[in-house]
């Protein structure tokens, strides 16, 4: 039937013509093929870890295919891997993209009734392997984490105890983090350093490294995601601006929903339109504000055709309902914060935001539910009912909105040059005329002639707190002086002290007005009352000289220009760029009162002029 032929020390099985011909080929699991951003990703993790231990972060949009660069790189590992998210779904997707390498991995979840760790990948949910740590002895040589934006920096936090065990294991254990918004209210991006050479803020972060990112605009550019419609055809719109918010920017759900009891012909009115622009859409989902909000939605839609999914659901029912909305028995799903990550339904074409939030990393989860591609699929229209106002492609800032009048603006540091993006104003014609930035973001390589090291923040700051003992500038929060290490008066003492004295005067600084006579610069500053108070620098003195261009030269410009002037009229012709201080102290001498301190870039408890 079949014959041997000898090749060396090689037996082969040579087998006749009619037999090749009855043996069908075998199928063999065909891995995906990576896009180039997606290779990309990946080289950049390979690059990183093979230089360094410290964390890192990938950056890829809603959409991009994350658990594909999972998937690669746990195919690539050759030592035991640990891929965490925290829902059950996520768990399940990034299983699947690895099983299709037609390799086995393990899961550990709870909610998918499976406690697998014995395989060189693990896929599994964080609350899982939290409550079973003794399990997770082995050495890891890498954990992934999926929407890595919700590891927090405090160490009792679930993520921390899991990498805190790990590293006992393995010291040289290495955290990776995938996300499409690498950033927290409370706490601003999640990482320090940009791989273009930036700084994402002085405090300690969850992850070092930020090794790749992908903007969004590039992924529709390229067909790569769906166009977002962002419609501003609202028949009405919630007015949630007379809300306190909490520190992570968010809304009590009492408040809402007091507010939105008041309001129900709105959420009617909007309920009607969203199924009047529904007509030929495919697939709609509504993002409610709170429970008894989604409740009112449902009642006003369809009910053989709408579905309800709150955190109170079952999961049982949860699975069933998300189902059916997929497999399009059901047109409309109305959820309260449930359905941000993990969720994928392709034919979804219709987003409808009726809560208020400040996150820009929660809006872009929410509008990126429809931005996956799907057959016959134009764009996806976005109606914001809530006044959000967060715009998709700005660059993100990183920190909360100082006021609904705020957008990123490119501010140049005139110490090194890097362009920043800080919340800020423009004029009419595009120039910054404000911004709430602190400290330029750039980073420095080490200069030629000093020891090799890692690049350094640049030290520039636009605002400030002065060191009274060496002069050195400080961040304007700071309590120590992080050059001479002596403390720094706190502000609000200041205040406080000064309003005790009866021979003191405090203005809350509203405006202040020069004059020139000869060599000198009178300022007065302005209250909000109507109060005054003046000084004079005399330009003709090197030391009045040095003292004005410290206080007011050094942040001429929003100190994004600064200059030092040498004569007084230099500072009047172009006074209007002059920086006014929020405070100014003053001590009654017999027959005049004498400045004694100028309060820049405040920040703290008294309120300042023209605020309410």
């Amino acid at each position: 039937m079949f014959g041997l032929a000898c090749n060396g020390n090689t037996i082969l099985l040579v087998w006749p013509p009619f037999i090749m011909r009855m043996i069908k080929p075998c199928k063999m699991n065909v891995p995906f093929k990576l896009r180039p951003y997606q290779q990309e990703a990946v080289d950049a993790t390979l690059d990183h870890f093979r230089r360094s231990d410290e964390s890192a972060v990938i950056v890829l949009p809603t959409g991009a295919g994350k658990s594909l660069v999972i998937a690669e790189l746990a195919r690539l590992a050759r030592r035991k891997i640990l891929v965490l998210t925290h829902v059950k779904e996520l768990v399940e997707q990034n299983h699947a993209k690895y099983q299709s390498y037609g390799l086995t991995g393990g899961i550990f979840s709870a909610g998918l009734k499976r406690k697998e760790n014995r395989h060189q990948v693990t896929f599994a949910s964080v609350q899982s392997v939290s409550a079973n740590l003794d399990q997770f002895r082995d050495e890891y040589s890498l954990v992934i984490i999926d929407e890595c934006h919700r590891v927090s920096g405090e160490e009792t936090s679930q993520y921390q105890r899991i990498i805190e065990l790990l590293r006992q294991q393995n010291d040289s254990l290495k955290v990776l983090g995938l996300t499409a918004t690498p950033y927290r209210l409370a706490m601003g991006w999640i990482y320090r350093y940009h791989y273009r050479g930036f700084v994402r803020g002085d405090l300690d972060k969850p992850f070092q490294h930020c090794i790749y990112e992908l903007p969004l605009s590039y992924m529709i550019n390229r067909g790569y995601l769906t166009r977002p419609e962002l419609v501003n055809a609202a028949v009405a719109q919630y007015d949630f601006s007379a809300l306190s918010q909490d520190r992570f920017g968010e809304y009590a759900e009492k408040d809402v929903n007091q507010l939105l009891s008041k309001h129900k012909r709105v959420t009617r009115a909007i309920t009607e339109q969203v199924m009047e622009l529904a007509t030929e859409r495919k697939g709609v989902m509504i993002f409610a504000a709170t429970v008894d909000h989604a409740r009112e939605i449902t009642g006003y839609l369809p009910k053989h055709q709408t579905a309800l999914v709150t955190g109170a659901t079952e999961w049982k029912d949860r699975d069933l309902l998300i189902q059916r909305f997929k497999q399009r028995q059901l047109k409309y799903l109305v959820n309260v914060s449930v359905l941000t990550t993990g969720f994928d339904a392709p034919h979804v074409d219709l987003i409808a935001i009726l809560r208020p939030t400040q996150s820009v990393s929660l809006y872009q989860q929410i509008v990126g539910r429809g931005l996956r591609l799907d057959e016959g699929k134009q764009d996806c229209l976005v109606i914001d009912y809530a006044g959000n106002s967060v715009n998709l492609h700005h660059p993100e800032v990183g920190e909360a909105k100082p006021n609904p009048d705020s957008e990123p603006v490119q501010v140049f540091c005139p110490g090194c040059g890097f362009a920043n993006i800080f919340w800020g104003k423009t004029d009419d014609d595009g120039r910054v005329i404000e911004h709430y930035g602190r400290r330029c973001q750039g980073l420095l390589e080490p200069a030629e002639e000093a020891e090799p090291g890692p690049p350094q923040q640049c030290d520039y700051r636009f605002r400030f707190k002065e060191c009274p003992h060496c002069g050195g500038e400080n961040d304007i929060a700071a309590r120590n002086c992080q050059q001479c290490r002596k403390a720094i008066i706190d502000p609000d003492d200041q205040l406080r002290d000064a309003l005790k004295l009866k021979d003191a005067m405090v203005i809350r600084c509203a405006g202040i007005t020069l004059s020139v006579g000869e060599s000198k610069l009178r300022i007065t500053y302005h209250g909000e009352d109507g109060e005054e108070l003046s000084e004079s620098f005399d330009f003709s003195k090197p030391a009045q000289r040095t003292v004005f261009n410290r206080l007011f030269g050094r942040r001429f410009a929003n100190s994004q220009a600064p200059k030092t002037f040498s004569r007084a009229d230099e500072v009047v012709e172009i006074q209007a760029l002059l920086p006014a201080p929020d405070f100014v102290i003053a001590r009654k001498q017999k027959h005049y009162w004498q400045v004694q301190n100028r309060i820049f870039d405040y920040q703290g408890h008294y309120r300042k002029a023209n605020e309410v």
